[in-house]
């Protein structure tokens, strides 16, 4: 008996040593955010872009800057649309002294739902397949005077249909021009990470915050598309100082879109 018992101790004492070994040669060994961090240096490596193209606050007056795929996929401008250093999520910001789009007044630094590999603009039908955004995002800032700032719509043709709109502390849901449709909380604090997700179908829009639903929205168009990013609700005519100091901005962790 004894003879048998040293034996198993001394296996066990050898397992040991090889454990204690294998952790030593390792101690050196960089952590999983070290090595994202090496290889991690544009936004496309922390999202799948795919299906986007992406809406900048720069270039000339009425000509905002525009990337499709495939310069997409190596593309980042900071700091209006960058990578975190551990590759956890992507920082868009838009500033009030911004280029804007054609038809708004407002800056945005916002991805557009696109297909075919990022070839073609998205259009779909409420009243044909279901179609879901699931985006997991934060709002980190607000402009001054006019603290507006929108993280993910469903955009239908030549207007916004439903949105995730925060006022200060308020983060609401719209529907068409009723910015106040739906009150989520008025507790909002910044960098308060949250799941925001539109569901279409059957000529409506299911909106969930977290996972809980929060309103349904009747709504039939066939020109529909997803839109994500900072749509900052401001410009130097309404929140002053007007430099790029002054900016709304939105992280984003996660962005799916399925269509069935």
């Amino acid at each position: 008996m004894f003879r048998t018992r040293t034996l198993v101790l001394a296996g066990i004492t050898a397992a040991v040593s090889t454990v204690t070994f294998t952790l030593s040669a390792h101690a050196d060994a960089p952590t999983p955010n070290e090595r994202a961090a090496d290889r991690c240096t544009h936004p496309a490596e922390a999202l799948d872009l795919t299906n986007w193209k992406l809406t900048l606050p720069t270039g000339d007056d009425e000509d905002p800057t525009e990337i499709t795929q495939p310069e997409l996929a190596t593309f980042s401008a900071d700091p209006w649309f960058r990578v975190e250093s551990d590759c956890a999520a992507v920082r868009f910001r838009a500033a009030v002294n911004g280029v804007t789009t054609g038809g708004s007044s407002y800056p945005r630094a916002e991805l557009r739902e696109m297909t075919d590999d990022g070839e073609d603009e998205a259009e779909w039908s409420t009243t044909d397949g279901t179609h879901t955004l699931a985006v997991r995002e934060a709002f980190m800032a607000l402009p001054r005077e006019r603290p507006y700032v929108v993280g993910a719509q469903v955009h239908g043709g030549d207007d916004d249909v439903t949105v995730f709109r925060l006022e200060g502390s308020s983060l609401y849901i719209t529907e068409g021009d009723d910015r106040h449709h739906h009150l989520v909380t008025d507790d909002y604090e910044l960098g308060t990470e949250f799941e925001a997700k539109f569901v279409a179908k059957d000529g409506e829009i299911d909106v969930y915050y977290n996972g809980r639903r929060q309103t349904t929205i009747s709504y039939d168009g066939d020109t529909n598309y997803f839109k994500a990013g900072a749509y900052t609700q401001a410009n130097c005519g309404n929140s002053e100082p007007c430099g790029d100091g002054n900016h709304g901005e939105v992280r984003i962790s996660r962005i799916k879109v399925t269509h069935s």
